[in-house]
């Protein structure tokens, strides 16, 4: 697998960092580079405001930055599709304890896809 990951985390990020359960209110992105199957870099990315845009600024701000995949503990209906849209497949980790458990989890094969049945809010 290759893939620029993106987790949205509780401060300061990193992969001891807790997930953030709604990837668009999150505090930050955790960013982990896999290159065949093994984490080569890991990073951090600022989460943007939702003004305009909507729930689609932070869909639109990952794709711009290279994201390919994205673990997430909940989103809404309307981001979910616009990550489809974008190119962007969306791994459901809502249950690991932090973010390197929850990539571990994903290179393992682990991790579902993120499907219309656990969106949550008003997408639905």
């Amino acid at each position: 697998m290759n893939a620029k990951v993106a987790i949205p985390s509780t401060m300061p990020g990193g992969l001891e960092a807790a997930i953030g359960q709604h990837f668009g209110h999150c505090d930050i992105y955790t960013v982990v580079d896999v290159v065949n199957g093994a984490v080569t870099i890991v990073g951090t990315l600022p989460n943007v405001p939702h003004q305009q845009g909507g729930c689609m600024a932070p869909v639109n701000h990952l794709s711009e930055n290279g994201v390919t995949l994205l673990i997430a503990g909940g989103m809404g209906m309307r981001p979910l599709v616009g990550f489809n849209q974008v190119g962007i497949q969306v791994f459901y980790g809502g249950q690991a304890a932090n973010v390197g458990e929850a990539v571990d989890a994903l290179l393992a094969g682990k991790l579902q896809e993120f499907t219309s049945d656990q969106t949550c809010g008003g997408g639905k």
